[in-house]
């Protein structure tokens, strides 16, 4: 008997009432799951067998209840189909309380922080998971080391020393489920070793601003120039996240000589540098930026993602750490990895079979092109307009005259265009002085709309 219990059928969870209405019981349980919609239309149920062995009742009365509602019209039963949910059932408001109503999506997203979606290499991408899985032994599906699979920080220790400059050892990265996991570990630990501020950039993303507080930190913002972020404010121990490769919205790279600053003030007073490189792999018309934590591995938390060079779905991410900080991030983490361990391989597998590279390679080139579009399409419509930030990463600035960056953005809305102006990038304690610009992503719209996009951007400028 348990052996059929355990091998027949699908599973279905219903709870009829007990005693003499047995047949009764069913049938409103039935009705009522239908009803709800937690069976929707045309789903299969078990056969009167099946379900008479899991309830432990007579298949006689499994089979009257479905006749009951077959007849009431629940139900549909056809030789060879089964029973299933009748179609057109309606699902049962949850709720009698009026619904909001949802914005409709826009036309076009101009938002920046997501690559072309539409571009995602899945055949490469499926054929290293294929070979990836085939690969791998048994014991690579249990519970694994916290820091990540030992393939896929192998992979990465020697991709970033390649490509980002990255002095790193497999022993001394940590793969997370997403950059803002990162984050949060790192925010953990900090705060554990009695760090109260977190110094950041004027301009970044709220997102981590508030990662951060949730860890108990509060967030300083250091002043910002033409040279970048100004780390003159950094005095004495303590921790300062910055984006030193391509600032995140402003687009420059940080100046040579505040990056020699910013590194002094970390050896002088132990100071910890969280250095965010988020699109550090996408740059057109300069030689690519070295990573901050080739300079000194022993000060520079280095935090990468596959969000950007990939898709942000993935949820892969990693941090290179300095030795003092390798066993309290872990122990941060908890004790097992919390990252799909199948990804992880196929990402190792697509890394050292060069897939990645030339992925890498060609969505370099296609944002290129459409950089150039945007640049071109503003000179024509648009020429007074300056555009900034584009030697590198998946978006631009577009300064706008004084006054004019809420209407501009008012106005996108009104086209279904979704765009943010750099007010929205703003820390709100920020010290310097407000400019009214638009941040432009041509990552996110796959390569038929960027034509239409462009008209739309257009249209809104003033």
């Amino acid at each position: 008997m348990a052996d059929t219990w355990a091998t027949l059928g699908i599973d279905l969870h219903l709870e009829p009432a007990a005693g003499p209405g047995l047949r009764r019981g069913l049938t409103d349980a039935l009705r009522e799951a239908v009803r709800t919609g937690r069976l929707a239309p045309g789903t299969r149920l078990p056969s009167s067998r099946s379900l008479a062995v899991d309830l432990g009742i007579a298949r006689n009365t499994v089979a009257e209840a479905y006749a009951d509602l077959v007849a009431e019209g629940w139900l549909t039963a056809r030789q060879g189909s089964g029973t299933r949910v009748a179609e057109g059932r309606a699902r049962e408001p949850a709720s009698t309380a009026p619904s909001r109503r949802t914005r409709p999506r826009p036309a076009y997203d101009l938002v920046p922080g997501t690559p072309d979606l539409a571009s995602f290499p899945r055949a490469a991408w499926l054929k290293a998971a294929r070979r990836a899985l085939a690969a791998a032994p048994h014991d690579v599906l249990g519970y694994g080391d916290p820091r990540g699979r030992v393939e896929l920080r192998t992979a990465l220790a020697g991709y970033l020393s390649r490509v980002r400059g990255v002095r790193a050892d497999p022993e001394r990265i940590v793969v997370c489920a997403g950059f803002a996991h990162g984050l949060a570990l790192l925010g953990t630990v900090l705060r554990a070793r009695g760090l109260h501020t977190v110094t950041v950039e004027s301009y970044g993303l709220d997102m981590h601003w508030k990662l951060l507080a949730a860890a108990g930190l509060r967030t300083e913002p250091l002043p910002f120039d033409e040279l970048g972020t100004d780390p003159t404010g950094l005095t004495g121990p303590g921790a300062v996240l910055l984006t030193p490769a391509h600032q995140f919205p402003m687009g420059a790279a940080l100046h040579r000589d505040r990056r020699a600053a910013v590194l002094d003030w970390a050896r002088r007073t132990g100071g910890v540098i969280l250095e965010d490189d988020y699109d550090g792999e996408f740059r057109y018309d300069r030689q690519p930026v070295g990573a901050l934590q080739g300079l000194d591995p022993e000060h520079v938390v280095h935090l990468g993602t596959a969000s950007k060079s990939l898709a942000p779905g993935l949820r892969l991410a990693w941090l290179v750490l300095p030795p003092d900080l390798v066993e309290e991030v872990t122990r941060a983490k908890g004790a097992t990895d919390t990252c799909g361990v199948l990804d992880q391989l196929t990402l190792a597998e697509f890394i050292d079979s060069g897939a990645h590279d030339r992925h890498v390679r060609a969505a370099r080139l296609r944002y290129r092109r459409r950089r150039d579009a945007l640049v071109a399409a503003l000179a024509t419509h648009a020429p007074h307009i300056r555009v900034t930030g584009i030697a590198a990463g998946l978006h631009a600035v577009l300064r706008l005259p004084p006054g004019t960056e809420h209407s501009v953005v008012q106005a996108a809305a009104w086209q279904g265009l979704a765009l943010h102006g750099l007010s929205f990038y703003r820390h709100q304690a920020a010290r310097t002085e407000p400019a009214d610009a638009l941040v432009v992503g041509y990552g996110t719209p796959p390569d038929h709309a960027w034509a239409g996009a462009l008209e739309a951007l257009s249209r809104v400028l003033p």
